[in-house]
C-alpha cells in the first residue's frame, strides 16, 4: 500500500465545483451550493414518499446545467418510466440503463462498459436491487457483491474513466420494516452523505428533505417540498428561512439564559 500525504496532492480546482439544480435543494447538499463532484450519497425513505422522484428532479436539473448523467433503473422498467415521464416531462431526456434488460450478458462487465464512458452523476434505484443482481448473475456472496459495487464507484470517484470524470454517485437504498439502514459499516463509511426523504409525522401529506450525515453541509435542517406541481419539485424555501429564523431565536435566547445564570451565580458568590 503506497502511503499518502495530502500536502504532496494537486488537484484542479474544478473538481471543487458543484453541481447546480438552480433549486432551493443546492443549500442542503453543500455549503458552496450544489451536489459537489466525486462524492457518494444514500437516500432512503419512506415508501411512497418521492425518492425517485426528487433524485430524478436533482439529475435532470443537473444535466441542464451541463452535467453529463445515468440513471440505472433497476426498479422500474421502461413502461413504468414511459408513464412516470407523463407527470415529469423532463426525465424523457435522460440516460438510461435497465438492469432487467441485461440478458445473458455478465452485468459486472456491463456496468463497467458503462461506467467507462465517464459520467458526471449516476443514479443507482436502488444500490440494493443493482447489488442483488451482480450477486445472482456473477454467483458471489452478497458481501462480495457490495465490495465489487463499490470498488466500482470509487474508482470513478478518483476519475478512473475514458473522460477523467470524478463522478458523483446518488444511491436509493432501501430499510427494514425496523427502519434500520440496509448495507455494511463500509458502505456506510464511504457515503458523504446520508439524505432522508420523509413524510411528516405531525401531517402525512407534508413531505420533507433532510440530511443525518454530510460531510459538505449541514445536517438535521428540514426541506419541505410537493409534488403537486407537473415537471418540477416544488420546494418551501419560506418556510425554511422561518424555521431556521426561529432556531437562531431559540439559540441567542438559551446564551442569554446561560449569562442570566453565570451573574446570577457570580452575584450569589460575591455576597457569601
Amino acid at each position: 500500500m503506497k502511503l499518502v500525504r495530502i500536502n504532496d496532492l494537486n488537484y484542479d480546482p474544478a473538481l471543487f465545483d458543484t453541481w447546480r439544480t438552480d433549486t432551493h435543494i443546492d443549500t442542503m447538499f453543500s455549503t458552496k451550493g450544489g451536489l459537489p463532484k466525486a462524492t457518494n450519497w444514500m437516500v432512503t425513505g419512506d415508501p411512497g414518499v418521492g425518492k425517485s422522484t426528487v433524485t430524478l428532479d436533482v439529475l435532470s436539473n443537473c444535466c441542464k446545467n451541463g452535467a453529463k448523467v445515468l440513471f440505472i433503473s433497476a426498479e422500474m422498467n421502461q413502461i413504468d418510466l414511459y408513464l412516470y415521464v407523463e407527470r415529469y416531462p423532463k426525465f424523457g431526456t435522460l440516460d438510461v440503463l435497465f438492469p432487467q434488460d441485461f440478458g445473458t450478458g455478465c452485468p459486472k462487465e456491463i456496468l463497467e462498459d458503462q461506467l467507462m464512458a465517464g459520467w458526471d452523476i449516476v443514479l443507482i434505484d436502488s444500490f440494493v436491487e443493482v447489488q442483488e443482481i451482480i450477486k445472482e448473475e456473477c454467483k458471489m456472496t452478497g458481501k462480495a457483491s457490495e465490495k465489487w459495487l463499490l470498488d466500482l464507484m470509487y474508482r470513478h470517484n478518483l476519475g478512473n474513466n475514458n473522460t477523467d470524470r470524478f463522478t458523483t454517485f446518488l444511491n436509493i437504498q432501501q430499510m427494514t420494516k425496523g427502519g434500520t439502514f440496509v448495507g455494511s459499516q463500509r458502505l456506510k463509511h464511504m457515503t458523504t452523505g446520508m439524505m432522508e426523504i420523509k413524510f411528516d409525522d405531525d401531517n402525512n401529506e407534508e413531505r420533507y428533505v433532510t440530511f443525518s450525515k454530510n460531510r459538505r453541509g449541514n445536517v438535521n435542517k428540514r426541506m419541505y417540498f410537493s409534488l403537486d406541481s407537473v415537471d418540477d419539485v416544488s420546494y418551501d424555501f419560506d418556510r425554511f428561512k422561518k424555521n431556521e429564523e426561529l432556531q437562531e431565536l431559540k439559540k441567542k435566547e438559551k446564551i442569554k439564559m446561560k449569562e442570566s445564570s453565570e451573574n446570577f451565580d457570580q452575584l450569589f458568590e460575591l455576597n457569601r
